[in-house]
C-alpha cells in the first residue's frame, strides 16, 4: 500500500459531515439571543424600532427550523451545497435585522463574523471566500444604508463616522482574520487525523503480516483431525489387504503421505500467535527484514552492525514488533527513493542503547524543510527531473511521518539530518553526503532478552497431530 492512497480530505467532501440537527440547534441558540435582544430593547430600554418587521425575520428563522425538523430525519448530513446555503441564510438574515436596528451602530454588528468563521472551520475554501467577500459586502452597505436607531423621545442613536469607519474596519479585519487563522488551524487539525489515520492503517498491515504465523498454526491444527483420518483409515486397509498386494502398496502409499503432510505441518507449526521466534530476531536480522522489498530497486543497500566504542557484548535480540519493521522499512523506501546509487544501513549498540543510523549519496534534505521534517502531508518543492524519477510518490511527506510516529511509539528518538553537515573527516563518510536518519532507541525498551519486555526464550511447542 502506497502512501499516496490516504489524501487530505478536501473541505467539500468535510462539509458533508455536518448533520442538519447540529445546525438546526445551533440555530435555535441564534433565535433565542435574536428574540431576547429585541425584547430588552423595547421592554428596558424603550427603542424604537420595526419591531413588527424584526419578528417577522426572526419568524422565518422559526419556520425554517420547524420545516427542517419536520421534513427531514435528524441524522441527515448535509452536502456542501446545503451546508453553504445554511450558513448564507444565516448570514443575510442577521444582516437583514442590523438593517432594520442601526446597521453598524448597533454592537451586535460584530456577529457578522460568526458565519464566515464557522464557513472556514467546516467548509471548502471556496465556500468561506464567497461567504467572507458576501459579508464584507453587506457590511460595507449597511454602513451608509440602515433604518436609524431611535430612543424613547425619538432621539437617534449613533456612534461619530470616525468610530463607524473604525467598526467597518474592524469587523472587516476580522472576517479576513479569523477566515484565515480558522481554516488553517482547521486544516493542520484534518491534516494531522487523516496521517494517524494512516498510520494506524499502515500499522495495522503490518501486523496482518506478522499474523500470519498464527494463520498458519491455525490451518495446521484443522488440517491434523482429517490427517489422522487418513492415516488410521490406511492402516486399516493395509490390515485387510494382505492378500491383495497391489492395493495394499496404494494403502502404504497414502499413510507414507500422510506421515509426510504431518511432518510439514509439524515443522511449520506454532502454537498459536505465541510464536518466541516470531516475537525477538536479531537486530540485523529485523533490518535487513525491513530493507528486503527495497533490495532490488536498482540501489545498493549495504549493511554493517557493530558494537559502539568501549563495547564488546554481542549483538542484541530485539522486540520484532511491527511498527518497528514497518516505520525501518519506511525511512528505506525514502532513503532509496533520493538516493543516486548507494543506501547504507548501519546498526550499533551499547549497554543503553542501540542505534540505526540510515544514509544515502543523494541530495539531502532541503534547507527549507528539514526543520519540519515529520508533519505530515508535508509538499517539497521537487527538482528538476525529479517527477520523472519518482511518478508514484507525490511528496506529501506522509512516509516519513508514520515512519516517526510508529518507531517513537516503539521508544525510538529520531533526528533529521545531512551528510554535508558534518564536520569530521572520515573518509569512508565523504560519499554519504545525502539524508542522515538517526534512530535510537534506549536498550531497555527494545532488547527482547533484558529490560522492560523480555519476550520467554524457548522451543515452539509443536503442533500434536
Amino acid at each position: 500500500m502506497s502512501h499516496t492512497d490516504f489524501g487530505v480530505l478536501k473541505g467539500r467532501e468535510r462539509g458533508n459531515w455536518i448533520r442538519l440537527r447540529t445546525v438546526i440547534l445551533l440555530r435555535w441558540g441564534a433565535i433565542v439571543g435574536q428574540l431576547s435582544a429585541l425584547v430588552v430593547a423595547g421592554e428596558v430600554y424603550h427603542l424604537q424600532l420595526e419591531y413588527g418587521l424584526s419578528y417577522l425575520v426572526v419568524g422565518i428563522s422559526v419556520i425554517g427550523n420547524l420545516s427542517a425538523s419536520l421534513i427531514f430525519p435528524e441524522n441527515k448530513r448535509l452536502t456542501e451545497a446545503e451546508n453553504l446555503l445554511m450558513v448564507l441564510f444565516d448570514l443575510l438574515q442577521l444582516g437583514l435585522l442590523l438593517y432594520l436596528t442601526g446597521g453598524l451602530n448597533n454592537p451586535f454588528s460584530v456577529l457578522v463574523v460568526g458565519p464566515v468563521t464557522v464557513s472556514a472551520a467546516a467548509l471548502s475554501a471556496r465556500s468561506t471566500i464567497f461567504l467572507g467577500i458576501t459579508a464584507i459586502a453587506m457590511v460595507t452597505l449597511l454602513a451608509r444604508f440602515h433604518l436609524p436607531l431611535l430612543t424613547a423621545d425619538a432621539t437617534e442613536l449613533h456612534i461619530a463616522d470616525v468610530f463607524l469607519f473604525g467598526n467597518w474596519l474592524a469587523i472587516v479585519i476580522a472576517v479576513v482574520f479569523l477566515g484565515i487563522y480558522s481554516r488553517w488551524i482547521a486544516t493542520e487539525m484534518h491534516a494531522m487525523s487523516d496521517a494517524l489515520q494512516a498510520t494506524q492503517m499502515a500499522l495495522a498491515r503490518e501486523q496482518k503480516l506478522t499474523d500470519l504465523g498464527g494463520v498458519v498454526a491455525a490451518a495446521a491444527h484443522e488440517l491434523g483431525t482429517p490427517l489422522a483420518t487418513i492415516k488410521l483409515t490406511s492402516s486399516e486397509l493395509i490390515e485387510e489387504l494382505e492378500d491383495r498386494p497391489d492395493l495394499r502398496d496404494d494403502a502404504l502409499l497414502i499413510r507414507e503421505q500422510a506421515d509426510r503432510c504431518r511432518d510439514i505441518l509439524r515443522s511449520m507449526g506454532r502454537a498459536g500467535k505465541d510464536d518466541l521466534h516470531l516475537r525477538q530476531a536479531p537486530l540485523s536480522t529485523v533490518i535487513h527484514e525491513a530493507a528486503e522489498p527495497h533490495r532490488d530497486r536498482g540501489k545498493a543497500i549495504h549493511f554493517d552492525e557493530f558494537p559502539e566504542d568501549g563495547h564488546s557484548g554481542a549483538q542484541p535480540s530485539i522486540l520484532r514488533r511491527p511498527e518497528v519493521i514497518h516505520g525501518l522499512r519506511n525511512l528505506v523506501q525514502n532513503a532509496v527513493d533520493f538516493a543516486r546509487a548507494n543506501i547504507w544501513v548501519e546498526a550499533s549498540w551499547s549497554d543503553t542503547r542501540i542505534v540505526v543510523r540510515i544514509m544515502d549519496d543523494g541530495r539531502g534534505y532541503s534547507p527549507q524543510i528539514i526543520g519540519r521534517i515529520g508533519d505530515p502531508f508535508m509538499r517539497r518543492r521537487r527538482a528538476q527531473g525529479e517527477s520523472s524519477q519518482r511518478p508514484e510518490y507525490e511528496g506529501m511527506g506522509l512516509g516519513l511521518f508514520i515512519a516517526k510516529t510508529l518507531l517513537e511509539r516503539s521508544g525510538a528518538e529520531l533526528t533529521f539530518s545531512n551528510g554535508t553537515d558534518r564536520s569530521d573527516d572520515d573518509p569512508e563518510m565523504a560519499e554519504r553526503t545525502g539524508a542522515v536518519v538517526v534512530v535510537c532507541w534506549p536498550r531497555a525498551k527494545i532488547d527482547a532478552r533484558t529490560g522492560d519486555t523480555p519476550v520467554p526464550t524457548g522451543v515452539n511447542r509443536p503442533i500434536e497431530i
